[in-house]
């Protein structure tokens, strides 16, 4: 099945195969940092994610951000910059 083409459609797709989450937005941030390190003008580079799944359950803070930056890791190894993590288990603040 071919990939899509657009980041945040990618990030949702991975996030959402892994986690299965509760909760998911993706937002692009992209053109509030034109301009700064890592930035493109293609835009694409830095996304906000705010996900509540149930896979987080148990886990530390710590565990949970790596767990979702090794899910995305083809995504930042194809140009995402930065990503702002909000990420928690139903019930529990992020």
């Amino acid at each position: 099945m071919p990939q899509p083409s657009d980041r945040r459609t990618r990030i949702e797709a991975a996030l959402t195969g892994a986690f299965t989450p509760v909760t998911l937005r993706v937002t692009d941030d992209s053109a509030g940092h034109a301009g700064h390190a890592g930035a493109s003008p293609d835009g694409e580079t830095h996304y906000s994610v705010e996900i509540v799944s149930e896979a987080f359950e148990g886990l530390s803070r710590v565990q949970v951000q790596r767990t979702v930056m090794m899910v995305l890791q083809p995504e930042f190894e194809s140009g995402l910059h930065a990503l702002a993590l909000k990420a928690s288990a139903p019930g529990k603040a992020p």
